[in-house]
């Protein structure tokens, strides 16, 4: 059976546990929520000491794992056995699969298979989802993170800017356990209710509201030089805060979406294909005025010439990465 975390808590809230929980996927903030709600709440914290165990998959094997399934609790109803690190269980899977065809009924058995998702084709993936509840959580797109960020952020008794969250979302990428962490440091320094805006975000986190590549996509939309040189130039002077490695799949990513906006006829359809908030159409509408198709291919053109040169290749007079990102965006500006 597969449920969502919410469905998944909600049911281990009842204390009607299932003999085995798998929670998968490339996705591994939930991963850790929902194995973390396991953990803290199965068994009671004068037990745990009894009736609660640990292991890691480096450290252990399935047969080891089963044995500890075999046993019986001391303490509690149920005995709970929690698998961190299961994908580097390396060998003899099918042994749980033959375990789960006469499970311990006291024991609560949880896999957490991270940073992967388990092949379904496999006895054993079977075995799971048919006597078990199989948790799979797949990585947010870019493009979903500001709105996962608004409503994470809204459900902590705060609320954000829209470009707040794409700040973020556009500095610290996909990892929402970096992102978390990063928004604890605002929660306690601001009061409960407040809008967390640029000004805070900056403040806290560390993220620049003027220098920063979502300032710097807009600048270059609007064929803003002064902008655009400001932005550079503080990025060539921070370059371990800026490095050009990130920034250029940004851009690349930037350009994409222009491209798109100039070939959907329907603008309205234009914000679904490219997987934008409306918020930010507008900046598209006036970099796709300032950009011709053609240019738009020569600017992909000029990333893909700087990844090389930033990688060594075509680099003979070892231009330094503030200097050839100054160079890239005079060309595309130009």
């Amino acid at each position: 059976m597969a449920v969502t975390e919410k469905q998944l808590i909600e049911d281990l809230k009842t204390g009607q546990y299932k003999p085995v929980y798998l929670l998968t996927g490339e996705e591994n903030y939930y991963i850790d929520l929902v194995s973390d709600y396991f953990e803290e709440n199965v068994i009671a914290a004068d037990f745990r000491d009894f009736d609660q165990t640990v292991v890691y998959g480096r450290e252990t094997d399935m047969k080891t794992v089963i044995s500890l399934a075999k046993r019986y609790p001391m303490m509690s109803p149920v005995q709970l056995v929690l698998v961190k690190e299961a994908q580097d269980i390396a060998k003899e899977w099918e042994l749980l699969a033959d375990y789960l065809d006469h499970p311990q009924p006291q024991t609560v058995l949880v896999f957490c298979y991270r940073h992967k998702k388990m092949d379904k084709r496999t006895k054993v993936y079977k075995a799971i989802s048919t006597k078990g509840v199989v948790y799979e959580k797949e990585r947010l797109r870019d493009y979903e993170v500001p709105d996962w960020i608004a409503r994470v952020v809204s459900q902590q008794g705060y609320q954000i800017t829209q470009k707040g969250a794409v700040l973020i979302a556009e500095s610290l990428g996909n990892d929402l356990g970096k992102i978390a962490n990063e928004l604890s440091k605002v929660y306690i320094s601001v009061p409960k209710g407040a809008v967390i805006n640029e000004d805070i975000i900056e403040s806290n986190i560390g993220i620049s509201k003027d220098y920063n590549v979502f300032e710097l996509q807009n600048a270059i939309g609007r064929r803003d030089v002064a902008q655009c040189m400001r932005i550079v130039n503080h990025f060539a002077a921070n370059p371990k805060e800026n490095p050009i490695q990130m920034l250029l799949p940004l851009l690349y990513g930037y350009f994409i979406k222009v491209m798109l906006f100039h070939q959907e006829p329907d603008k309205r359809k234009a914000m679904a294909v490219m997987k934008v908030n409306q918020f930010f159409m507008k900046d598209y509408e006036t970099a796709a005025r300032n950009y011709t198709l053609g240019k738009l291919a020569s600017c992909i053109g000029y990333l893909y010439e700087t990844d090389l040169r930033c990688k060594g290749v075509r680099n003979s007079g070892s231009v330094s990465d503030g200097e050839l990102l100054k160079e890239l965006v005079f060309k595309i500006i130009h």
